[in-house]
């Protein structure tokens, strides 16, 4: 199966997960994963949908797994009608304002710290694109970041603010990175998701914000900002990396719209 994913060049990410979910069921019913059936797939879930209350994304992912497994690898038939994947809940995320951002910026001494925050709130990147930056990726004269394999495994540029860049060179200056931006505990690594992740639970926790907020968190801060400066939704979309503009279109959602700005249309008449 892992053969099989990574001809089809899905992320390494990826393929952990499934192998990891398919492991699971595999382990619950005690049984090799080629022995197990669509009906018992569904029991699983259903079981860990009442006990542990999985989400619709795991629920989602353990279907394409065994979906993969069962058509491209046993050469097995599916039958899609034994198992409904269920509809997404239509949450929508929860933004930080820009004092917010100051507010995390202010408590962040430590200058590696601060220059991951501020590269993921200035230019919209996902965690596992930051995590993979390389120094050059970083183009001072044209003020854009490269992101190299994104998503879906598509490259695209995002911007570079001059502030940000300023925090980078001072970065720079005092860690010299040898070639990804921001190094783990070796600098021929790059830093670990979970580093990232801690030091902006522990910023966030100094300033007391009680949102409900994670890395990720950032980005869509960064979309939402824009869309409150009147940057064209479909330039959003190029800088995020959504491949569907209906992913985008989430954040008009999220405006924060202030009633006095706005001419009401019974009063153009």
């Amino acid at each position: 199966m892992t053969q099989e994913m990574r001809l089809r060049n899905y992320s390494e990410r990826t393929i952990t997960t499934y192998l990891s979910l398919i492991r699971m069921v595999s382990r619950y019913y005690k049984l090799s994963p080629d022995k197990i059936t669509i009906k018992q797939i569904k029991a699983y879930l259903n079981y860990r949908v009442e006990k542990d209350k999985i989400s619709v994304s795991t629920i989602n992912q353990t279907v394409s797994a065994f979906k993969l497994l069962f058509e491209r690898v046993l050469e097995k038939e599916w039958d899609k009608f034994v198992i409904i994947r269920p509809r997404r809940e239509k949450k929508l995320p929860v933004i930080l304002s820009k004092d917010d951002i100051k507010k995390i910026l202010d408590v962040t001494g430590n200058l590696k710290h601060r220059a991951i925050i501020v590269l993921a709130y200035s230019s919209g990147l996902r965690l596992s694109e930051l995590c993979n930056l390389r120094i050059k990726d970083i183009d001072s004269k044209r003020m854009q970041i490269r992101v190299a394999n994104g998503k879906g495994k598509r490259d695209r540029y995002s911007i570079l603010s001059i502030n940000a860049l300023s925090i980078l060179r001072l970065y720079y200056k005092e860690f010299r990175p040898h070639d990804y931006l921001f190094f783990g505990y070796y600098k021929n690594q790059h830093i670990s998701q979970k580093a990232v992740q801690h030091c902006f639970r522990k910023a966030l926790k100094k300033t007391g914000i009680k949102k409900d907020v994670n890395f990720h968190t950032l980005r869509h801060s960064f979309a939402t900002h824009l869309l409150e400066q009147n940057v064209n939704i479909k330039v959003i979309q190029m800088l995020l990396g959504h491949s569907s503009i209906r992913t985008t279109m989430i954040y008009t959602h999220l405006v924060n719209i202030k009633p006095g700005s706005i001419d009401n249309p019974f009063d153009t008449l």
